[in-house]
């Protein structure tokens, strides 16, 4: 593995547990360490150019600067040919649109970052929420056909977060206990 998906990696794992806000001083260090290692690091210029728009749009997105990320997202598709990097920037997408209640195509770049690397906790979680809060939306209607909907709902959200919690047992304990009260937790082990 590239020294470069190495430097990715790391920043995605301190992105992943809210290292990198804007203003503060872990993301200055972290854009100065990516710029220099950039620089020195032996990687194609392809790879160089990937990760600079992968990087470029994590702060954009940090920033709550959506559109400029998914520019530079749709950017890093464009060169990144490792699959397990195309899944990261896909699943970025992913929470982009889920956050602004897009919930379609996030479940769909969901699904495709998957498809590219099937150990993406964070992504079957986030499809499980998606699932579980449209379940809770469909019971709002007093009507059976949306009462069989929300069931449907739940169960493809137990699926999804029982999944989750096999990658990642220690995680997700609103899941975890969502499935223990509604009887659906045992079916993990």
């Amino acid at each position: 593995m590239s020294r470069l998906r190495n430097l990715s990696k790391l920043i995605i794992k301190i992105n992943k547990r809210g290292g990198l806000k804007m203003g503060n001083f872990i993301d200055k260090t972290f854009t100065v360490i990516a710029d220099i290692l950039l620089k020195i690091l032996p990687a194609s210029k392809q790879e160089k150019q990937a990760f600079s728009y992968y990087r470029a749009g994590m702060a954009a997105q940090s920033r709550g600067r959506y559109a400029e990320a998914l520019e530079n997202y749709y950017e890093a598709l464009q060169v990144e040919e490792d699959p397990y990097d195309r899944s990261y920037t896909l699943y970025n997408i992913g929470l982009i649109y889920g956050n602004n209640g897009k919930y379609s195509q996030a479940l769909e770049f969901y699904h495709q970052a998957l498809a590219l690397n099937s150990n993406l906790p964070q992504a079957l979680n986030n499809i499980g929420v998606i699932y579980h809060s449209q379940a809770l939306r469909a019971q709002t209607y007093n009507d059976d056909e949306y009462f069989e909907l929300s069931k449907e709902l739940f169960d493809k959200a137990a699926e999804y977060w029982r999944q989750a919690l096999k990658l990642a047992p220690d995680n997700y304990p609103g899941a975890r206990n969502w499935l223990k009260v509604t009887g659906r937790l045992e079916e993990i082990n």
